[in-house]
């Protein structure tokens, strides 16, 4: 497997999001500690993030998001709970839930009230670079986390997969590229998404996705994320070889998101 040599420089957008992410992170353990969190995890029983998606064909992961650095505020009276409740009359397999505060206008909290509302697992999107922010997943309430391959080194990859798995967390490693891919295939993954979107000017090309098909690990799960708006997008990808599909902006966008969701999984 090629070294980590080819690890391309991280765009400018991401060294600001990562940069933000370490004063969130000075300021969780100036508040409390890896174990403290650790232990409020171990505390909940955690829904199988993987399962949800092997049982369920097209499975779709429907998205709660309330802004982006590409697109703004997506939904100004953005409601979570309500939100995921027609997520999952629509049939999702699972909800990604995007925490970031500042540039995604997230909020870590939404986990514990979307968790009360639907029976279906959680996935944490955020820009994840230190232990701590596992455990803080964990006692959250989410089942599953995003790890963002062009962000972490081997080494960053390695440590908070370990500390996932140590929190019965399942692990979704997102690749833009095949350097990505690289990296990524030295975790042993079960989850892998190829996100669609260009890093440098956020423009998103599914054909990407497609091409990117042949260098995953073939015996993971993969994931397409971005852009997905039409259920032709879905049956193209599906022929590609992806089982699960990632929705955030057409959901958040559509008057009923419910019915939006049977249209994806070939309902109506």
């Amino acid at each position: 497997m090629t070294p980590t040599s080819h690890h391309k420089p991280i765009p400018a957008i991401l060294q600001t999001l990562v940069a933000s992410s370490r004063i969130r992170v000075a300021r969780l353990r100036a508040e409390t500690t890896f174990e403290e969190l650790s232990q409020r995890g171990r505390t909940i029983t955690h829904r199988s993030f993987r399962r949800a998606l092997e049982s369920t064909s097209p499975a779709i992961i429907a998205e709660v998001k309330k802004a982006s650095p590409s697109k703004g505020v997506l939904s100004d009276h953005l409601d979570p709970v309500v939100q995921v409740n027609a997520y999952a009359s629509g049939g999702c397999a699972a909800i990604s839930v995007v925490t970031e505060p500042e540039h995604f206008l997230g909020d870590w909290r939404w986990i514990e009230a979307i968790r009360d509302a639907v029976a279906v697992p959680l996935l944490r999107k955020d820009f994840i670079i230190d232990p701590i922010q596992v455990a803080e997943t964990a006692a959250a309430g989410a089942d599953a986390i995003l790890l963002i391959a062009r962000i972490l080194s081997p080494d960053q990859l390695a440590e908070l997969s370990d500390a996932s798995q140590t929190l019965n967390l399942d692990v979704l490693y997102e690749a833009h590229d095949e350097s990505d891919i690289d990296r990524i295939a030295q975790c042993d993954p079960q989850l892998v998404g190829v996100n669609a979107r260009d890093l440098e000017d956020f423009t998103v090309d599914t054909e990407r996705v497609k091409q990117l098909r042949a260098a995953l690990p073939q015996s993971a799960i993969l994931i397409a994320e971005s852009g997905i708006e039409q259920p032709e997008q879905i049956a193209e990808l599906r022929e590609a070889g992806y089982h699960a599909f990632l929705v955030g902006e057409a959901l958040l966008r559509s008057e009923d998101p419910a019915a939006l969701l049977r249209q994806l999984r070939g309902e109506t």
